[in-house]
């Protein structure tokens, strides 16, 4: 079993940068941000494998930056340039090498207009 525990989230006025943090208790292939606004499915934000290739929604390309420290078995997104339309509760999802999943607790991240 592995836990995953995210950090980082907050209060920011549009235009601001955050940084959320996910560290896994172990070794996880795959790790993916996700976000869910008041109302609205989950959706993915950006996911990146132990080999460094990231994906992003289009909705964040240019503006957030996904990024791993595998000896810390972490993973980070670095968000800039935030967006009202950005507010939601972010997620850490992880997979094994093995195909199992997990989810962190969730981060709030609200950005004032």
């Amino acid at each position: 079993q592995v836990q995953l525990v995210e950090s980082g989230g907050g209060l920011v006025q549009a235009g601001g940068s955050l940084r959320l943090s996910c560290a896994a208790s172990g070794t996880i292939f795959r790790f993916t941000w996700y976000r869910q606004a008041p109302g609205k499915a989950r959706e993915l934000v950006a996911s990146i494998t132990r080999g460094d290739t990231a994906i992003y929604a289009d909705s964040v390309k240019g503006r957030f930056t996904i990024s791993g420290d595998n000896a810390k078995k972490t993973v980070y997104l670095e968000m800039n340039s935030l967006k009202p339309e950005d507010t939601a509760v972010y997620y850490c999802w992880g997979m094994q090498s093995d195909y199992r999943t997990y989810w962190g607790q969730g981060t709030q991240v609200t950005v004032s207009s």
